[in-house]
């Protein structure tokens, strides 16, 4: 079995191929920026970090598009951060298209929503450990308790278009997509490679899912 995990400049690929490699040693981890090393990967993983205008410019730069968009339709395809808000129509950030792989549009919090349960001001970014309540059951959640921490860093939100998309929730000033599953995709805006156990034990069930 060999993963792809796609390289277009814009994340910390050599944690998440790290991490791949721990959960699953008899399968060859390849970060990569061949169009045609992603089309013939058993498993695509799309990760990223950044801006979403620059990490879009810098997809259709290496042209990596319609190698994702082919990975998306046809095989286990897990995104990762960026990777998840990429797979959406539109983003607030930079007024910027998405892939449109999934309907809906990606949105930064609301200055007037960050304020915890007790009126606290939260901070944008959303840093740090949260809770990720899981929506629906789903073999990617095996072995994984709901309400699990998992690590967060992120300054926007995807807001799906149709309820069923959504997997898992988390809340900051208010409950926020955080997870999204449709056939072969799973996609989550937190970190697994970051996540200890619970992210291992994902990453782990993604390189045997059969959807």
């Amino acid at each position: 079995m060999r993963i792809a995990v796609i390289d277009y400049g814009m994340g910390n690929l050599r944690s998440v191929s790290k991490a791949l490699e721990r959960v699953a040693p008899q399968a060859e981890v390849e970060v990569t920026a061949d169009p045609q090393r992603v089309a013939s990967a058993d498993r695509v993983v799309f990760p990223g970090q950044g801006a979403m205008r620059d990490c879009m410019r810098e997809l259709e730069q290496r042209g990596l598009r319609p190698a994702v968009l082919k990975a998306a339709a046809e095989k286990p395809f897990l995104g990762i951060c960026i990777g998840l808000q990429m797979l959406f129509e539109h983003s607030e950030e930079g007024d910027t298209p998405g892939l449109g792989v999934l309907p809906g549009v990606v949105r930064r919090f609301p200055p007037e929503r960050m304020v915890d349960t007790q009126g606290a001001r939260l901070k944008v970014p959303h840093m740090g450990w949260n809770e990720v309540h899981q929506a629906e059951s789903h073999a990617l959640w095996d072995g994984i308790a709901d309400g699990s921490r998992f690590y967060f860093v992120h300054s926007y939100y995807a807001e799906a278009a149709e309820p069923a998309l959504v997997a898992a929730f988390s809340v900051y000033g208010f409950p926020f997509t955080c997870a999204v599953a449709r056939a072969n995709i799973f996609a989550v805006q937190f970190h697994p490679e970051k996540s200890q156990s619970a992210g291992l034990r994902l990453l782990e069930n993604f390189t045997t899912w059969n959807p």
